[in-house]
């Protein structure tokens, strides 16, 4: 099993009243609410906690791309990663990831993926979402039914990128360049594994499938909802004929609170996962789902977007929000046999742990945190040991990295 300890760094500062006065937290939000000096502590407090949870023992830190909203505070995950290259050793960066297709040209996310790879070691787990419809068609201006159509275009051009050692030029329908020659270029070969985000699409499934890349749904609906998919990712798996059904062609998105006790766990966590739930996913239903973002394919399998659930919208106590699964809370054991549950019936060999909610401030996430990777993780890496070797879909760091060097405490002498 390989963990990730995600943030999605969502703002802390929504008023109570928010979901009542205020339209959207994703595109038209009211850009008042942000204030610049609050966000200077908010950054480097969500960034210490990525950095905590790497000295811990998970496998991975995550972030990720999202834009115009108080949900998630990373138009730009590379600049996060770049910091966090510097200030951690031996934990993978998953970057969860650029969405390709609103770049342009899309050789930056190249680009900038391989100074990632470069400057940590070989450390970048590489994410290629295809992007929610807020941000792809309503905040950066895409057309819906062009969008996967772009993204398929950009992801063969950073590819080639990636691997082709000679300059070359592409003639694509939205990109057209006469030199193709990135500089840096990846240490990880042929090219650091990548990740797709997803939220049903049943083409996200054959990308995968057909790229050997992991396929990840993000999902705030529980575990019966990502049960239905995932059984449908498996499914296609089978359909497919792919060679193997490692785990590690999978992943999950999870929220997980850790306490002493379950009821501590509630007295801790509940007030913070309520506000994630009731403020920070208060998306207008017209923006999640943008005429022509889904296709055809996914439309007649009836698989909506991850923000497009009715229930999405609706009040969430915590008791409700912890028996369907969206939040795995409790003592060390409560959630150890329901994480175990979730892995081994989703079949997942990666999970992406969301343990920062909401306005959690940061000592209770770190103690959510500890308890998690002291008292959880150690009792879950035995699952699937028939897979043990399959580094296919993970960093493959160098044996000899450099350390960042301690700065002179006095001028020196040349």
């Amino acid at each position: 099993m390989r963990f990730t300890w995600f943030n999605l760094m969502p703002w802390p500062y929504l008023p109570n009243d928010f979901r009542q006065k205020n339209h959207s937290v994703w595109v038209d939000i009211d850009s008042r609410l942000f204030d610049p000096v609050k966000a200077h502590e908010v950054y480097n407090n969500y960034m210490d906690l990525l950095e905590y949870a790497g000295k811990l023992g998970f496998d991975g830190i995550g972030v990720n791309e999202h834009h115009q909203n108080a949900y998630g505070l990373m138009p730009s995950p590379n600049i996060i990663a770049a910091g966090l290259a510097r200030r951690t050793d031996d934990v993978a960066l998953v970057v969860l990831g650029a969405s390709i297709a609103l770049y342009n040209p899309p050789v930056r996310v190249a680009e900038e993926f391989a100074m990632l790879d470069c400057i940590s070691g070989g450390r970048l787990v590489a994410g290629f979402p295809v992007g929610t419809s807020m941000d792809t068609n309503y905040c950066y201006g895409t057309i819906p039914g062009l969008t996967r159509d772009k993204y398929r275009e950009a992801h063969e051009l950073i590819i080639r990128a990636w691997q082709e050692p000679e300059p070359f030029a592409f003639n694509g329908r939205y990109t057209k360049l006469r030199y193709v020659n990135i500089w840096p270029r990846p240490i990880q070969k042929p090219h650091p594994p990548v990740h797709v985000p997803g939220g049903g699409s049943v083409e996200t499934f054959d990308f995968c499938i057909d790229n050997t890349y992991t396929y990840s749904y993000l999902s705030f609906g529980g575990y019966i909802r990502g049960k239905q998919l995932m059984d449908s990712y498996w499914d296609r798996v089978a359909e497919r004929n792919a060679p193997d059904t490692s785990p590690y062609r999978a992943g999950f998105a999870q929220f997980v609170c850790v306490a002493d006790t379950d009821a501590e766990a509630e007295r801790l966590y509940a007030s913070h996962v309520g506000y994630f739930y009731n403020r920070c996913l208060h998306v207008y239903p017209g923006f999640a789902d943008a005429p022509g973002y889904r296709t055809i394919k996914t439309i007649q399998k009836g698989v909506l977007s991850q923000y497009t659930p009715q229930s999405l919208f609706e009040e969430h106590p915590w008791q409700q929000l912890v028996d369907n699964g969206h939040v795995i809370a409790g003592s060390p054991e409560t959630v150890r046999q329901r994480m175990e549950d979730l892995i081994k019936g989703l079949r997942v060999g990666h999970v992406y742990c969301l343990m920062q909610i909401g306005d959690m401030p940061k000592d209770k996430c770190m103690n959510s945190t500890r308890l998690f990777a002291e008292k959880v993780i150690p009792q879950l890496r035995h699952l699937f040991p028939e897979y043990a070797d399959d580094g296919r879909f993970w960093s493959k760091p160098l044996e000899n990295r450099v350390a960042p060097a301690s700065l002179p405490t006095a001028a020196v002498e040349v």
